[in-house]
């Protein structure tokens, strides 16, 4: 598939998207990783474009309480538009897969190398300096505090933290060991220490200690 259909996808897909926190620029940022993941791992390219564009085109709508889950909404709407746009029809499905089973809260096992990748590069985007970004934009959309003392991390996270040093604890941080692909995880060890030093500081200043 040559450029101009990806940015005919592109296009129709940035119309679902309405929060900062999954936004265009997550899908950008996550289409680049994951092409870089594609292309040393050898995966098939337009299918991991195709996925990265259209995975989170449900993720407002359940945000805003419409639908229980992005990813099983969001494959039902990606193979309407791919039908729509003439994606190879034989590779419809393995899209649809990647799509499927790319959330982490749900912890649902890719079966390809492009589902794995996809879920890699989503992964990615949520450690390392965009991921703190991230984090504190979404307490801030969800009036959570950015800390509490006297709230302990919970021991499983859930889906839901009551403060964003919660959420790095109970999240962010345990990213690290869920990644499928050897180049992932090279990304990852040094997004992850840069997490853990910021936490680290913050804690500290919070403290009055620095």
């Amino acid at each position: 598939m040559d450029d101009a259909f990806f940015e005919t996808l592109r296009q129709r897909s940035e119309k679902f998207f309405r929060l900062s926190h999954h936004d265009k620029s997550h899908v950008e940022r996550v289409y680049n990783l994951a092409l870089r993941i594609a292309r040393e791992e050898n995966a098939d390219v337009d299918v991991v474009k195709a996925a990265v564009l259209l995975h989170d085109i449900a993720r407002a709508m359940e945000d805003e309480g419409k639908i229980d889950d992005h990813a099983a909404e969001g494959a039902k709407m990606a193979r309407e538009i791919l039908d729509e746009i003439g994606f190879p029809k034989e590779k419809i499905g393995e899209v649809i897969h990647c799509i499927e089973v790319h959330r982490f809260r749900k912890g649902m096992k890719a079966e390809t190398l492009e589902a794995k990748i996809l879920q890699d590069a989503d992964r990615l985007d949520i450690i390392g300096a965009v991921g703190i970004a991230r984090v504190f934009t979404r307490g801030g959309w969800s009036n959570i505090p950015i800390h509490d003392p006297a709230i302990k991390p919970k021991e499983r996270y859930d889906g839901k933290s009551e403060t964003s040093v919660n959420h790095i604890y109970e999240k962010i941080l345990k990213v690290k060991g869920t990644f499928n692909t050897e180049t992932a995880r090279r990304i990852a060890e040094e997004r992850h220490e840069f997490v853990k030093t910021f936490l680290e500081r913050l804690l500290k200043e919070w403290k009055g200690e620095i």
